[in-house]
């Protein structure tokens, strides 16, 4: 009996069964956390999607869990990052160790000033809750035990078939987000392909319900005493689950494997003792893919429809909400009129390149981790043996780099200002006299205007009072600057002045990325 309690949410006969409905402005496939965060975000706009899931119940089992700063900010402004706080697991420490001994430790975020905890672990489970509950409060259109059974598109619309327990019947919108897992049906309808790697290695994921005193970080174990695999993972949760991922080897039957009789030894090594509680098992192998393009016409691809990586580093949900962050503002200008179809291609190309970094991360990650016999492993090896005895070494232990936003490479304006605020990277948070730097930031064009007057154009202006902490994060050594923020809180363009033309020519500019 798992520790939550998985309620189903309400099936409820749709109106294309009956008669043809009016064609939709969006349909999204998938109401895990990406699609439903989509769905949001579109209403923050002003755009009422309409979203299908096959299922009627959260996510089974803890799946991501390790939730990161940038991503908490993204939840703050959809309504659910106050309450995701309250319940998680801080953390912000991790340690690696290398069979019984410490090697290597970190602090992801020794800064104050900010509104957001560096990293927290919530289940997967309670982020699809919270979600829903603000997807029913905007009146979102969730439609459960709805699978997509066909798709097809023409030059200015897309139409899905699909199957309900009353029948089938067709649905036709101006565009659709594929936010249906890395296992996507639509992405398999439509004969698209992954580019990437597999990974011949498998990991075994427990949760386990317990009364634990382990510290509220992130340990990793490379070749730990207790485990007869090349590596071990801990983390604590909500609710006394503490999440466990077992290196097994390619040779492993996953089947034989998940068996309760297997599973249980192994987590009793890991803890020092048999009082816990089995909540949750599965067994993973690597991926590092990603389609080559995210935008097919009428059809988008979001979160792990489009990429996947490795789980080491928190790089899979992460990430998909940095698709949410690119992709939402840009979906609703189009449907509003206020940009072009030819704006998502800047959702493209900047997401693509946040899901190559992600794999090239995750990539390294997973060859440290998995080293090949011969060099790979050598070098692995030595660098474990260095790291012990040398602080030189110790950055190059990779347990998994972990998420932060990706910084875009964008060809704008910039002036002589903090590299953490340049074009391309997130508008860095700031306590304000009133609130947040990310509460103020967002959902439209800001104009962020610092010890000087703003140019006469159409655009919200925001001038905080220039607190140390402001001026250290956006102004450094100068005495004033004009920043351009997206309605994604990234940096657009910095000026140290700025007139009203080289603002319009950079909101043209915002567009493409």
């Amino acid at each position: 009996m798992s520790a939550y309690a998985y309620q189903p949410y309400d099936y409820i006969a749709p109106a294309g069964l009956k008669a043809t409905e009016p064609r939709h402005k969006v349909i999204i496939v998938g109401a895990g956390p990406i699609g439903l965060a989509m769905a949001i975000e579109l209403a923050n706009h002003g755009v009422l999607a309409t979203v299908l899931d096959d299922n009627n119940v959260v996510s089974v089992g803890s799946r991501a869990i390790c939730w990161s700063k940038r991503s908490l900010e993204i939840s703050d402004r959809l309504g659910v990052g106050e309450r995701s706080v309250t319940k998680d697991v801080t953390w912000k420490v991790g340690r690696t160790f290398h069979r019984d001994k410490e090697v290597f430790n970190f602090d992801l975020l020794p800064e104050d000033g900010h509104k957001m905890p560096a990293f927290v672990n919530l289940q997967q489970y309670f982020v699809e809750e919270y979600l829903v509950q603000r997807a029913q409060e905007l009146t979102i259109d969730l439609r459960w035990k709805n699978r997509v059974t066909s798709v097809d598109q023409k030059a200015d619309f897309a139409s899905v078939t699909v199957e309900t327990p009353d029948g089938s019947y067709a649905l036709e919108a101006d565009w659709v987000i594929a936010c249906d897992g890395a296992r996507s049906p639509i992405r398999e309808m439509m004969g698209l392909e992954f580019d990437g790697e597999l990974f011949e290695e498998r990991f075994l994921i427990a949760d386990i319900e317990m009364q634990g005193d382990f510290a509220s970080e992130r340990w990793f174990w490379f070749e730990p005493n207790f485990h007869q695999g090349q590596s071990a993972l801990l983390h604590k949760q909500p609710d006394n689950i503490y999440r466990i991922d077992l290196q097994l080897g390619w040779d492993t039957d996953p089947e034989v494997e998940k068996r309760p009789e297997n599973v249980i030894p192994r987590i009793e090594n890991v803890v020092g003792h048999a009082d816990f509680k089995l909540d949750w098992v599965s067994v993973y192998t690597f991926q590092c893919r990603r389609l080559r393009s995210f935008v097919h016409n009428r059809i988008l691809f979001a979160g792990d429809s489009a990429h996947v990586v490795s789980p080491f580093g928190a790089r899979g949900g992460n990430g998909g909400l940095g698709d949410v962050d690119a992709l939402g503002w840009r979906l609703a200008a189009v449907i509003n009129g206020t940009a072009a179809p030819e704006a998502l291609q800047g959702y493209d190309r900047e997401r693509c390149y946040g899901a190559d970094e992600n794999l090239l991360n995750s990539s390294r990650s997973t060859r440290f981790m998995s080293p090949e016999a011969g060099v790979e492993r050598l070098f692995r090896d030595a660098v474990l043996h260095l790291a012990a005895r040398a602080d030189f070494a110790r950055p190059m232990v990779n347990s998994g780099r972990l998420s932060k936003p990706c910084i875009y490479p964008l060809d704008a304006p910039d002036a002589d200002l903090p590299e953490d605020a340049r074009p391309g990277a997130v508008a860095p948070d700031a306590p304000l006299e009133h609130g947040w730097m990310t509460e103020v930031l967002g959902r439209e064009f800001v104009l962020l205007v610092l010890g000087c007057d703003a140019p006469e154009i159409d655009v919200r202006v925001v001038k905080p009072v220039l607190t140390d902490m402001i001026r250290r994060r956006y102004l450094g050594d100068q005495p004033q600057a004009v920043y351009l923020i997206r309605p994604d809180q990234v940096v657009a363009a910095r000026w140290l002045s700025a007139s009203a033309a080289e603002v319009e020519t950079a909101l043209v500019q915002s567009w493409n990325g």
